[in-house]
């Protein structure tokens, strides 16, 4: 395959055991038709031998800013000007902050405040380090100052080389030279279209400190969003509590419960073209919210719950509908009960996972779907849900081309 011919990539390398996957990264990247040239931080060189991506990339590799032989010709500038793309991978929590700050006290973070090409960072940390406030403010900033021209592939949630279970794992290489070539194949089909998305769990006060939820991680939802983006579309995601970072170019709107979702999709979906729903909504709140704290005072507790209304059915019944796609998760009987909710909600297209399969579905990186719509339906195999959303994102498009030209 050569989707990356003639496309110059600089590969970032920074502190991490992640580090060692970044060499099957390389391989991956030349394969696929790019020239391929890595920077490495000092501390990523106590990971990986510098030897190491000089065999893999063919190129010198680039370690120090103020390398005599490189900085004669302004090294760090060159590099700046000459990568398509600057992928740092793994991306640590120490360079996100330093970059963030806009610190130049390297080769790579000099690199990146010098060039004008996409940048692109693969998080690896310690799941507390990724969840900490600072990493994600510090990742939000960049998103926000450097809008389109940030990207953020993953992390993945798993098993730890530190022995913690949680998000912070790099993305594997093939997901993230799949991102690459997709960031090189730019597509307009959505181009001048609207489309509010949304995704993520809700919650359901029970008091000042307990709720009702649900395991929804989010990752689908906001992988479709980013997929749907890069189709040209104008995307809003509206999105309940989730530990991730909105996706380069789309609007985010961040609600807690149903009724902030409802609230928030009915301004928005106001002259939208499409409207997808991922989010798995709380079916059911409490009546009443208890002002204090419930105490531990009987062996049992009765709770009176109350109906949430459904967001997707209410935007399907809408005298401006726009094209509407629903998302069902279910234990059992996935396509009977899907196709089920697909006439009953008036959906145009509906999207189905079995969430009883501990493989794919919730808070996994991997997911399997059912598309349904009234005269048909397609499996679509397991896959990275990163690399199901393209797919998903394109299958929607088409959909509502043919149906509005």
């Amino acid at each position: 395959m050569v989707e990356l011919a003639g496309r110059r990539i600089l590969l970032g390398v920074t502190g991490g055991i992640a580090a060692y996957k970044s060499a099957e990264l390389v391989r991956l990247l030349i394969k696929a038709g790019a020239e391929v040239r890595v920077a490495m931080t000092a501390a990523a060189r106590e990971f990986v031998t510098p030897l190491t991506f000089q065999a893999l990339s063919g190129n010198p590799v680039h370690e120090h800013l103020l390398d005599p032989a490189a900085e004669a010709g302004m090294g760090h500038i060159e590099l700046a000007r000459w990568a398509d793309l600057v992928l740092i991978a793994p991306a640590s929590a120490d360079f996100l902050a330093r970059f963030c700050h806009g610190h130049a006290n390297d080769l790579l973070t000099t690199t990146c405040l010098a060039t004008t090409a996409p940048i692109a960072v693969a998080p690896a940390m310690n799941q507390a380090m990724w969840s900490n406030p600072l990493t994600q403010r510090n990742l939000g900033n960049l998103t926000q100052t450097l809008s389109e021209r940030l990207h953020c592939w993953g992390p993945d949630a798993g098993s730890q080389a530190c022995g913690d279970v949680g998000p912070g794992r790099m993305q594997e290489p093939a997901q993230l030279c799949d991102a690459v070539i997709r960031l090189f194949s730019p597509r307009t089909l959505l181009a001048g279209r609207r489309v509010v998305l949304t995704a993520g769990p809700t919650r359901e006060g029970l008091d000042p400190v307990r709720f009702i939820t649900n395991h929804s991680s989010g990752k689908m939802g906001y992988a479709l969003a980013a997929a749907l983006r890069q189709l040209g579309a104008d995307v809003t995601l509206i999105s309940g509590p989730v530990n991730l970072a909105a996706p380069a170019g789309v609007q985010r709107v961040s609600v807690t419960s149903a009724l902030e979702m409802l609230a928030a999709v009915e301004q928005q979906v106001a002259g939208a073209d499409i409207f997808v729903a991922t989010a798995a909504v709380a079916d059911y709140r409490p009546v009443q919210q208890a002002a204090q704290k419930i105490k531990k005072s009987t062996d049992t507790l009765s709770l009176e719950l109350v109906k949430n209304p459904d967001i997707v059915a209410t935007v399907a019944r809408r005298a401006d509908k726009p094209f509407t796609v629903g998302f069902a998760a279910e234990t059992q009987d996935v396509a009977q009960y899907a196709a089920a909710k697909l006439k009953a909600k008036g959906l145009d297209l509906i999207v189905a996972n079995d969430v009883s399969r501990s493989d794919i579905g919730f808070n996994a990186d991997d997911n399997a779907v059912t598309l349904l719509w009234p005269d048909g339906r397609e499996d679509l195999e397991k896959m990275p849900k990163d690399r199901l959303a393209g797919v998903l994102a394109e299958r929607i498009a088409t959909f509502f081309l043919n149906l509005n030209p």
